[in-house]
């Protein structure tokens, strides 16, 4: 086979082991946002 023939298959194997290489899981961690206290009701109009 010629070199660029071998080359071509050396970098298609190449891309395939890595894209078949077991992918780590990425945790996203979100903290809700603090639950604020509603005003409460004094009988004044403001």
């Amino acid at each position: 086979m010629s070199k660029a023939i071998k080359s071509v298959l050396a970098l298609g194997l190449v891309a395939f082991v890595a894209a078949c290489a077991q992918q780590e899981e990425e945790y996203v961690v979100v903290e809700p946002e603090p639950i604020s206290v509603e005003p409460t009701y004094t009988g004044k109009y403001k």
